[in-house]
């Protein structure tokens, strides 16, 4: 499905940024990190705890927000982030465990989304940060090289997370930094537990107004369940089904009674903590 509200056409007919990985051109290459080759191999997600530690920070509203100007303002803490990539990109993430395997890739988004923001600071949302002069968004540019693969975030999440795993909990684990997406995880993710710690981002995210909300009878969802509705089943009433899996008992109740989505709604509004 193409959605043209997802990133958008950046010029009339020309240089889509959709986010929908189609058409990369390392597509070959990204390939090979798709299939069920696993070692018994675990990553080392340490140093990216301790950023996250001093980072973010869950606010009163439910939304994680990072201190992307402090981050910004600290030598030490750009070259830690760095470092951490730096050691991820060196691994052959083929060599881990499937589990593990997806927390590196999701682990690594967020850390190079993380690293693509307190580069371009300050910024209102990351859309104003460009891939290139047509492409609005940072998402089709080359941040990574990972086993010799020139990779973009498009890669990672729709080529390797999305086409690799085929789990809709991938939209729950990957940050875009923006206040609709849902939420940067405080700690980073780990093989073990992680169906449990994506369980937990998508109840976060479902019972958040950000992902559910009711005005009356009208049902209004975060876009992200129309841009990707195949994955979340394909239809309004699959859409619903997932989202009553994750419900708390009271919106649960409500979405057993419909079966249309009435609308949606995204806020890019950059993720930042307040008063910066």
């Amino acid at each position: 499905m193409i959605n043209l509200n997802r990133r958008g056409l950046v010029a009339a007919g020309v240089g889509l940024g959709l986010g929908l990985g189609a058409g990369s051109a390392t597509a070959q290459g990204v390939s090979r990190f798709t299939g069920r080759q696993a070692g018994g191999g675990v990553a080392d997600h340490a140093a990216f705890d301790a950023l996250l530690s001093r980072r973010a920070r869950d606010s009163r509203d439910g939304v994680v927000r990072v201190d992307y100007a402090g981050w910004r303002g600290s030598a030490a803490d750009r070259a830690a982030l760095v470092g951490y990539i730096d050691t991820l990109s060196a691994l052959d993430p083929l060599s881990l465990t499937r589990p593990e395997q997806f927390a590196y890739w999701a682990n690594l988004y967020n850390a190079l989304t993380i690293r693509v923001v307190v580069d371009e600071w300050p910024v209102r949302s990351i859309r104003d940060i460009r891939s290139s002069l047509l492409v609005a968004g940072p998402w089709r540019k080359t941040v990574a090289r990972v086993g010799g693969v020139d990779l973009s975030l498009d890669d990672i999440e729709h080529e390797i997370l999305r086409k690799g795993w085929s789990d809709p909990r991938v939209h729950y684990a990957v940050n875009c930094a923006s206040f609709g997406c849902p939420n940067l995880p405080l700690r980073a993710w780990r093989g073990e537990g992680l169906g449990p710690a994506l369980d937990v981002a998508a109840r976060s995210y479902v019972n958040h107004p950000r992902g559910v909300t009711f005005n009356g009878v009208t049902l209004t969802v975060s876009s992200i369940y129309k841009w990707y509705a195949a994955d979340f089943g394909g239809t309004d009433a699959r859409v619903i089904a997932h989202l009553t899996q994750y419900a708390a008992a009271p919106l649960a109740a409500r979405l057993r009674q419909t079966n249309r989505i009435s609308g949606e709604t995204y806020n890019w509004a950059i993720n930042a903590t307040t008063g910066r």
